[in-house]
């Protein structure tokens, strides 16, 4: 009897490595997880856990009832024999796990192999199969897991109730009895200790996946809260700084980088005598990963550093995204590839990707403040005394001298109010309408310069149906007016343009006022661009004063600054205000509509803006 228990404990083995496999089967999580399953999984269920219950008979002793002679391995029964088994370890822990129904259908499968098997207890043992698995089934708890205690009686139990049916049914009863009083204790309790073994062993992985997945939870909503502060700020190199710092805390990493489009934003640990910020990017597995938008694992052979000492050997570089277009990378540096695991892997690609949304974020607060300051702007236009009082006066002095003149003027300043009232509250208008509105306004200015002010339009009727946000061209004409020609000495002129263009629509607005030299117009450039301009002021042209020079970049402020972010944030950064500018000759301010679905991209200084 010892020597049989000792046999049935080693043949737990098998047990464990059932066991190990389970835990990795998707049927078997949702069996853990969840209160019912789908019926695909059901039968899953019934599949495996019965296939467990005859895995549990091959592996028993065949006992011979007339001889009292033991066999290791179990096939097939002559008429004599009877097998210790653990067959019901399987159908036992499919009822406690899925209740009675797959407990039910995991004894059928297990028990009506074992009545294939023969022997003169081949029916009892199967119908005892069959009762395990309602027994268990009862014992099933839909909302609270299995306790170990609970599987160690069942275990026990479902193996004494066989030893009682094999008593009751087994003919001739001398041998049932013989069998009974050799293996009935071995096989109880080594049943009972294989069904809480088996349940510890699932518990304790289980447990350690969970803890492993709340770890990196836990590091991941730690991140997201630490970096969401910086990224708003936006891709610069305090933010990239401040985020590469975090994350190089965080990760096992040797190194963090990130870099826009072109150059490194920052870098922090091994390497940082060359990968310096603001230094172009060193590595082609970089240039790689902006090219494609796809994340990049490599060794020291490929990564391909142009400095020749580099102690950076191993790297994975994902992508960083906004709105599906591959802005930067972010790059995490190994001592060895086999560092870079599938769990590192697979959490690298969800901070890549959370990145991205930070980025999002930044530029829809950014869309949303700027949205505010144009609002705050139109509504300043609305009760602009000077704008008003100029208008009015207008109209005042051709009351008696042009009643139907005044009267026209009246119907466009009307016009013009209304139409930036709407402006305010869409999202997107036609350039039918924002032409309209140009028009509203021109005409007033038109009739209160009289001949110093000539309007021309070149424009295409057939694509004025085409969308973009609202007030966008007439901040362009107003600049214009107001800053280019100010200082004309005779009549200017301003031609507003709309046209095909190659990939999209063309929207120009030019004059031939006093321009602008080019030490403002990078300076203009730079402010849009978000970078401290620190040239000193002796850079200023001295072909213009300086209270010429201050008020027209000062002007340069909210209206066109909001219509180059905006056109940015919806199209892409090649939709943004382009400026060509000569002092003493003129001005272009111009941008380009891509193509339904299509972002361009524009030059350099598509964000630069005038006054």
């Amino acid at each position: 009897m010892f020597q049989l228990m000792i046999t049935m404990l080693e043949k737990l083995g098998i047990i464990v490595t059932i066991a190990l496999v389970l835990t990795r089967l998707p049927f078997f999580r949702d069996m853990i997880y969840r209160d019912s399953l789908h019926m695909r999984h059901q039968i899953t269920a019934i599949v495996f856990f019965g296939a467990f219950g005859i895995i549990g008979t091959y592996t028993g002793v065949a006992f011979n009832a007339s001889t009292m002679q033991f066999n290791p391995w179990a096939d097939v029964l002559g008429p004599d024999e009877a097998i210790a088994n653990s067959r019901v370890i399987g159908v036992v822990l499919a009822g406690l796990f899925g209740g009675y129904r797959i407990g039910i259908g995991a004894g059928l499968i297990a028990g009506i192999h074992r009545f294939t098997l023969g022997g003169f207890t081949a029916v009892p043992c199967s119908l005892a199969t069959v009762i395990a698995g309602v027994l268990s089934g009862i014992f099933y708890r839909r909302s609270r897991n299995v306790k170990l205690s609970t599987a160690l009686l069942i275990g026990a139990g479902a193996e004494a109730i066989q030893m009682l049916v094999i008593l009751l049914l087994a003919r001739p009863f001398d041998q049932a009895w013989s069998l009974v009083s050799v293996i009935g204790l071995p096989m109880i309790a080594a049943n009972g200790i294989g069904a809480a073994l088996f349940l510890l062993i699932i518990q304790s992985v289980v447990s350690e996946q969970q803890k492993a997945g709340a770890e990196q939870t836990q590091k991941s909503l730690r991140i997201a809260d630490e970096t969401l502060g910086y990224m708003r700020q936006g891709m610069t190199p305090q933010s990239a700084s401040a985020v590469c710092a975090i994350l190089y805390r965080e990760m096992n990493a040797i190194a963090i980088s990130m870099t826009d489009s072109s150059h490194i934003l920052a870098h922090i640990g091994a390497g940082d005598d060359h990968h310096q910020p603001g230094a172009p990017i060193q590595t082609e597995v970089t240039r790689q990963v902006l090219r494609q938008g796809e994340v990049v694992v490599t060794g020291e052979d490929e990564l391909h550093c142009r400095h020749a000492s580099c102690v950076l050997s191993a790297a994975v570089v994902a992508p960083l995204k906004r709105r599906g277009e591959t802005i930067g990378t972010i790059k995490f540096y190994y001592d060895s590839p086999k560092e870079i695991t599938d769990v590192v892997l697979e959490f690298i690609r969800g901070l890549s990707v959370l990145l991205g949304n930070q980025i999002e974020l930044a530029d829809a607060d950014k869309a949303n403040q700027l949205k505010k300051e144009a609002e705050i702007k139109v509504l300043q236009a609305q009760i602009s005394p000077h704008f008003l009082f100029n208008s009015l006066n207008t109209v005042i002095s051709l009351i008696r001298s042009n009643p139907s003149e005044a009267r026209r003027l009246l119907v466009h300043l009307s016009h013009f109010f209304r139409q930036n009232l709407k402006g305010t509250t869409e999202e997107r208008t036609t350039l039918e309408t924002e032409l309209k509105h140009v028009k509203a306004y021109l005409t007033i200015e038109e009739a209160r310069f009289a001949d110093k002010l000539r309007v021309t339009y070149e424009v295409d009727d057939d694509i004025l149906a085409r969308t973009l946000p609202p007030l966008t061209l007439q901040p362009l004409v107003e600049n214009a007016v107001k800053h280019g020609l100010r200082k004309h000495s005779g009549a200017g002129c301003v031609t507003i343009f709309i046209r095909r263009a190659a990939g999209g629509i063309e929207v120009a607005v030019d004059d031939d006022g006093i321009g602008m030299p080019a030490s403002l117009v990078e300076r203009l450039r730079s402010r849009w661009n978000g970078e401290a301009d620190e040239r000193e002021d002796s850079e200023r042209s001295e072909q213009q004063p300086e209270s010429e020079w201050h008020d027209a970049e000062r002007g340069a402020g909210v209206g066109l600054y909001n219509v180059d972010r905006r056109l940015r944030l919806m199209y892409g950064e090649g939709a943004g205000l382009h400026i060509m500018s000569t002092y003493g000759e003129g001005t272009r301010v111009s941008f380009k509509l891509p193509t339904e679905g299509e972002i361009t991209n524009g030059p350099e200084d598509q964000s630069a803006d005038r006054g």
